[in-house]
């Protein structure tokens, strides 16, 4: 049976510019080769690939892949009714997963604010 721990315990995505599909595999509880598989399933996943065929995934990438995680894994849709849901945008579990992901993510930067401001006072 499929992976079934929920999009909310997986970690805060780090600020960074790109990610290496090793790193995205942690990040998203997805292996390396289900993420090669959903690029070629899901037209809207597409990293770049620079030298040496390497990909490098980007922030909003990784939300991507979270919510594809999110119908397939948890919502129990199939590839094929997943990439329908991405593609109409109508489906309220991808927006609460876009929520899921960004409300954590700004908590994090705006602690980090803090901590900047608190060490200037």
């Amino acid at each position: 049976m499929l992976e079934a721990s929920h999009n909310s315990e997986l970690p805060v995505i780090p600020g960074k510019r790109y990610f290496t599909i090793g790193e995205v595999s942690e990040l998203c509880a997805v292996k390396p080769h289900v993420l090669r598989y959903w690029e070629q399933e899901f037209p809207q996943l597409s990293p770049v690939k620079r030298r040496g065929n390497r990909r490098y995934y980007q922030h909003q990438d990784v939300i991507l892949i979270r919510q594809i995680r999110a119908l397939l894994y948890e919502e129990g849709y199939t590839i094929g009714g997943a990439r329908l849901q991405m593609e109409t945008g109508n489906s309220e579990k991808v927006q609460t997963v876009q929520l899921q992901q960004v409300i954590p993510q700004m908590i994090a930067e705006l602690e980090g604010v803090l901590e900047l401001l608190g060490a200037d006072a």
